[in-house]
């Protein structure tokens, strides 16, 4: 036999065993593919609440969300939550694939909003100076805490957060108008508006309601 036609029969073997091998790198690469393209699934509803209160809590320890950005967000989520419970009295307390459904593209839009509001320009401040900025930055922290943990809903929030966007509008009204300082009497004034806020964090987060 001549080296030549030995040299062709050799390598046409070498082909025929080398098939499978590349056949097989070909399949696993192409499930590695398919496994790294295909979405995590499976998050419950209940999950999903918590996760948006996470990010909500986490914007408002930063500074990222506003008091009022906060307000509005705690209160769409609370819409929310008396949608699924009026959705659960309607069957016997479980969700249907619509309702499932339903319930998942709100709290879509809401991530949406919450990503938005979390990039936008508008900050709290989060190393106040003066004393009556470090007050405000304290409450928020609590609140903050209070979502994080569940002792506040998302309705208690949104009103506890309505109320410090309304004191922090004041303390800015009332800077604009003396020059950017506040008076001894406007201070006094908005400490005790704190204190009444500092007493309805407490009641909110030490009542039987929790998230």
């Amino acid at each position: 036999m001549g080296n030549h036609l030995k040299i062709t029969l050799v390598s046409a073997a070498l082909a025929v065993f080398a098939l499978p091998v590349v056949a097989q790198s070909t399949s696993t690469s192409a499930q590695s593919s398919t496994a790294a393209s295909t979405p995590v699934t499976g998050e419950s509803i209940q999950d999903r609440k918590e996760n948006q209160q996470d990010r909500i809590a986490n914007g408002v320890n930063s500074g990222q969300l506003t008091a009022g950005e906060t307000a509005n967000l705690e209160k769409k989520q609370a819409a929310l939550n008396q949608e699924e419970r009026d959705m659960r009295k309607l069957d016997n307390g479980k969700l249907t694939a619509g309702d499932k459904k339903t319930l998942t593209q709100q709290q879509n839009q809401l991530s949406k909003q919450i990503y938005q509001d979390k990039h936008n320009s508008a900050v709290q401040n989060t190393n106040p100076k003066s004393e009556v900025g470090k007050r405000q930055e304290n409450q928020q922290d609590r609140i903050a805490q209070g979502i994080k943990s569940g002792q506040l809903t998302a309705g208690e929030a949104a009103q506890l957060e309505h109320n410090q966007a309304k004191i922090n509008q004041e303390v800015h009204a009332d800077r604009q108008a003396n020059g950017g300082k506040l008076t001894a009497q406007e201070k006094a004034q908005v400490n005790r508006q704190q204190n009444r806020q500092s007493r309805q964090i407490y009641r909110d987060k030490h009542n039987s309601r929790h998230q």
